[in-house]
């Protein structure tokens, strides 16, 4: 499998450097090449190079930005997808200056790839842009109507966060308002998106927005469902009411664990669920606590399934497989795992995990 950064490759760049030099005769292709695909070209990642593409074009371009900018919107649609966010990087990094062609330019570029990480230095230096973004949320191209949601989540990953959104999404839930029924699933999943990321930082304020749209239409309460996510995992009760999960009467009994588990093995449990109705509406999780290096414990939580059951009584049988990961390391030592029915948290069994400490990550 290609790694995400092997899509900025020397035979892109050369495409590029082509592409540059069909509108601008006077482009330094060959030294333009030669900036970018040397000994420490292997060694950057994604955004990384991303960022040299996006320098090296500062370098050999005019140095009038808006020179510069022309050429570039001459060749943008010759390319797509994650190789094209160089465009947009390129009005981040020289257009902030330059607010009304750089934001007309951001506009252009991102059905072709997307303006999203580019756009945060603008709202942050110019407040009247989220007036804008409102403006896009009228706009025909699906594309264009994301980014006015996209572009001011307040913890986008992989980008700067928005603080004064973090602070107070206020503005943020106007745009929202008018995506809410956008008939576009891409649109729908970044305003769900969005709204989960105010969830993290104001709960009070995303819960109001649940209650007002669920239950409205079909499109606002699958923006409603997915945008709980987090508050869902965290159990929070009002969450759990309003999608009719009660923990009252559900009980569980029989948790078996394996007491011991190696690492690229699987972990066995099983579990019985009952009352004295039927079940209803239930929501079943587990949650795994993690030994750290310091010898504190970390968890996280993982879902196994939500339905309605007729039922008075369920068993359960689950396994969670332990594997190497980039982003979590794994240690030697007794972990635990809770089962959560409708956010209500049940006895926990420990088992231990052994971990090879050469293979870890």
């Amino acid at each position: 499998m290609q790694a995400l950064k092997d899509i900025y490759n020397p035979q892109e760049i050369n495409r590029l450097a082509d592409a540059i030099a069909s509108v601008y005769p006077q482009f330094q292709r060959e030294a333009f090449v030669a900036s970018l695909i040397n000994d420490s070209w292997s060694k950057r990642e994604l955004k990384q190079r991303m960022r040299a593409v996006t320098l090296s074009m500062g370098e050999f371009l005019p140095h009038d930005y808006q020179e510069a900018l022309t050429i570039l919107r001459k060749i943008h649609d010759r390319f797509d997808g994650l190789f094209h966010l160089i465009f947009p990087d390129f009005v981040e990094v020289y257009g902030l200056d330059e607010y009304e062609v750089s934001i007309e330019a951001l506009q252009l570029f991102t059905p072709r790839s997307s303006s999203e990480f580019a756009i945060r230095p603008f709202l942050v230096r110019y407040p009247q842009l989220i007036e804008r973004l409102q403006e896009w949320t009228r706009y025909e191209d699906e594309h264009i109507r994301r980014l006015a949601s996209e572009g001011c989540r307040p913890r986008l990953p992989w980008a700067m966060a928005l603080v004064e959104y973090k602070q107070d999404p206020t503005n943020i839930l106007e745009v929202l308002e008018s995506l809410k029924d956008d008939e576009s699933l891409y649109v729908r999943k970044s305003v769900a998106n969005n709204l989960n990321d105010i969830s993290k930082d104001n709960p009070q304020i995303a819960k109001r927005v649940f209650k007002q749209w669920y239950g409205n239409s079909a499109h606002t309460d699958w923006i409603v469902k997915h945008a709980s996510r987090t508050l869902l995992k965290a159990g929070d009760i009002e969450v759990m009411e309003l999608f009719g999960y009660s923990p009252e009467g559900i009980r569980v009994r029989n948790l078996k664990v394996d007491k011991q588990v190696t690492m690229n093995d699987s972990l066995d449990f099983s579990f019985g669920i009952y009352s004295s109705d039927i079940l209803g509406k239930v929501r079943l999780e587990y949650k795994l606590g993690f030994v750290r290096q310091n010898g504190t414990m970390g968890y996280r939580v993982f879902k196994i399934s939500e339905r309605e059951l007729r039922v008075r009584e369920l068993s359960i049988e689950k396994s969670h497989h332990f594997k190497y990961i980039t982003t979590r390391r794994y240690c030697t030592g007794v972990h635990t795992l809770t089962i959560i029915v409708n956010g209500r948290e049940f006895f926990a069994e420990a088992f231990e995990l052994i971990v090879e400490e050469d293979k870890n990550v």
